[in-house]
C-alpha cells in the first residue's frame, strides 16, 4: 500500500485547543479542512478560534489559496474522514477510548491516507493496536498552539511502516513544521519531558524556599530561556566550549554539570501546600491580565522570533512575508 499521495483534503477529529490550532494551520496552508467533535457549541467555538488566529497565521505567511471558507463542520465522524487524505486525531487522552476512535477512523479512511494522532499520553502502539491497517497510523504531536510553534514529534507504534513515518515527515516539512523522529516510543515523547524535567526543578526550588514563583519564572524566560529560543542546549555548549567547542567543554565542564545532578530535586508529587503556593505566585504574576491577554502577549514574542529566525535562513522570503500581511 502507498501512503504517497497528494494531500488536498485534512480531517481534523477532535476541536478542542490543539484541533482548532491544527485546523486554522492547514486552512492558511490552503487545504481543504473538515472538522468534527461532538461537543456543544463545537462548531461555532472552532470558527471562532480560526478567525482569532487567522492574523498571526498571515504575519507568518498565506498560501495564495488559504481561505476559511475553506473550513468545513460535520457530526459525523465517519463523514468527515471518508474522503480525506490527511486525518489529524485531537480526542480525549483516554485509551479505551482512543483505541476504539482509531478502529472507526480506520475502519472508514482511504486505505491510502495517513491517520496521526495529537496524542501527548498514550503510544501509538496502544491506539492502534485494534486496527485493520495500522501500518499507517502515528503520533503527529505539536507543542501547543500548532499554528504558533514549528516543532511536531513523529513516532510510530509496533505496527506503524517506515513509509508512513517518511510520509509523515515529508508531509509536516511540506507545509513549514519542523518534525523530528523518535526512534522509540517513551511516555511525553520528547518535549513534553525537557519541559517536565526543568519543571521539577522548578518546583524544587520553590519548596525549598529558594526562589518564588515569579523569580523561577524570571530565571528561564530572562536567562537561558532566550537561548534555547534561538539554539538547543547541545549546540549552545559547543559554544560554551570556546574555540575548541563541544570537546572542550565534555573534557572540562562535564564534571561540573554533573556534580550539579546529584544535587537536584528529586520531588515526585505536589503537596496540597505547594499547589497553593504555586497557585497564588501564578496567579500574583499574572496580575489583571486574562488568560486571553496572556496568550496575545505569547504568540506576539513567539511570532516576532520566528520572523527573525526566517530572516536568518531566507531574508527575502521573510520581509515579503511581513509586507504582504501589513
Amino acid at each position: 500500500m502507498s501512503l504517497n499521495k497528494p494531500v488536498r483534503r485534512i480531517a481534523i477529529v477532535g476541536t478542542g485547543l490543539i484541533g482548532a490550532s491544527w485546523a486554522a494551520l492547514y486552512l492558511a496552508r490552503g487545504f481543504d479542512v473538515i472538522a468534527t467533535d461532538p461537543a456543544p457549541n463545537a462548531e461555532a467555538n472552532l470558527r471562532h478560534y480560526v478567525d482569532t488566529a487567522w492574523e498571526e497565521l498571515a504575519i507568518l505567511g498565506l498560501a495564495p489559496d488559504a481561505s476559511r471558507d475553506r473550513l468545513g463542520f460535520t457530526l459525523n465522524m465517519k463523514e468527515a474522514v471518508s474522503a480525506a487524505d490527511f486525518i489529524q486525531e485531537n480526542g480525549p487522552e483516554r485509551r479505551d477510548f482512543k483505541i476504539k476512535l482509531f478502529a472507526d477512523i480506520d475502519d472508514v479512511a482511504p486505505i491510502d491516507s495517513i491517520i496521526a494522532s495529537s496524542s501527548s499520553g498514550l503510544t501509538m502502539s496502544v491506539m492502534q493496536s485494534a486496527c485493520k491497517n495500522p501500518e499507517r497510523c502515528v503520533i503527529g504531536h505539536p507543542f501547543n498552539p500548532p499554528h504558533v510553534i514549528p516543532l511536531v514529534e513523529i513516532v510510530g507504534g509496533a505496527k506503524t511502516s517506515p513509509q508512513a513515518i517518511q510520509q509523515a515527515l515529508s508531509f509536516y516539512i511540506s507545509i513549514g513544521k519542523k518534525p523530528i523522529h523518535l526512534r522509540k516510543e517513551v511516555a511525553g515523547h520528547v518535549a513534553n519531558r525537557l519541559q517536565s524535567a526543568l519543571y521539577r526543578e522548578v518546583v524544587h526550588l520553590i519548596e525549598q524556599g529558594v526562589v518564588d514563583v515569579a523569580d523561577a519564572d524570571t530565571a528561564v524566560c530572562w536567562g537561558p530561556g532566550l537561548r534555547w529560543g534561538v539554539m538547543g542546549p547541545s549546540l549552545l555548549f559547543h559554544l560554551g566550549g570556546g574555540q575548541d567547542g563541544i570537546r572542550h567543554f565534555m573534557e572540562h565542564l562535564s564534571g561540573p554539570v554533573a556534580a550539579v545532578w546529584k544535587d537536584l530535586g528529586t520531588i515526585t508529587e505536589f503537596s496540597p501546600a505547594l499547589k497553593q503556593t504555586i497557585i497564588e505566585g501564578a496567579l500574583q504574576e499574572a496580575g489583571n491580565r486574562s488568560i486571553e491577554q496572556l496568550e496575545q502577549e505569547r504568540n506576539e514574542v513567539l511570532l516576532g522570533l520566528l520572523d527573525l529566525r526566517a530572516k536568518q535562513t531566507n531574508p527575502v522570503l521573510a520581509t515579503k512575508k511581513i509586507a504582504k500581511a501589513r
